[in-house]
């Protein structure tokens, strides 16, 4: 891991355990093992650090879908989809507590929001193919995206704070969710 990823890494472990305000620098620095200069010659200000975590996050989403076969019936993609994304999270707590506590705050800059909105175009251009197929229902997509991603948000809280969790529980709200979006 170079200095850059350590600082990343360490931003992202402290700012989801102490909150954005009781995170400085210098414990970010110190939690990389690295000194203020060199913090601040990768990132200018903890905003800049936020929004280079934000667009790392949303990066490795999109690369979920990469192997996206387009082929497939729509429900198998809508189920790839929300299972992969579903999974991502769990086997990256950090990164859905941070993009919980900062997916609308204003240090998120409305450049970089624009540019992690990119990350599902997959799934936009799945639900727009459903609607004209008449597979999906005609809604329009940003609130077929809030309903899935409110579920998708739902379903992660209530894992993270269940003591064990089984199997089902997943299959059944990816049905219930299908069910919801289904023509």
């Amino acid at each position: 891991m170079n200095k850059k990823e350590a600082i990343l890494s360490s931003a992202l472990k402290l700012l989801t355990e102490k909150g954005v305000h009781n995170t400085p620098m210098s414990a970010i620095a110190k939690a990389a093992g690295t000194g203020m200069g060199t913090i601040y010659n990768y990132f200018p200000n903890k905003d800049v650090l936020i929004n280079e975590i934000y667009i790392s996050i949303k990066n490795k989403e999109k690369a979920l879908f990469l192997d996206f076969d387009a082929n497939q019936p729509i429900k198998t993609q809508f189920e790839t989809y929300f299972s992969s994304i579903i999974e991502f999270f769990i086997e990256n707590p950090e990164s859905f507590k941070f993009m919980e506590q900062l997916q609308a705050s204003p240090i998120i800059t409305e450049e970089i929001r624009t540019e992690g909105a990119k990350a599902i175009n997959p799934v936009k251009e799945l639900l727009i193919k459903g609607k004209q197929e008449r597979i999906i229902k005609v809604i329009a997509v940003d609130e077929l995206l809030m309903f899935i991603g409110g579920a998708v948000l739902s379903y992660l809280r209530w894992y993270f704070n269940q003591s064990t969790v089984k199997k089902a529980s997943l299959n059944n709200q990816l049905q219930l969710v299908w069910d919801g979006i289904k023509e």
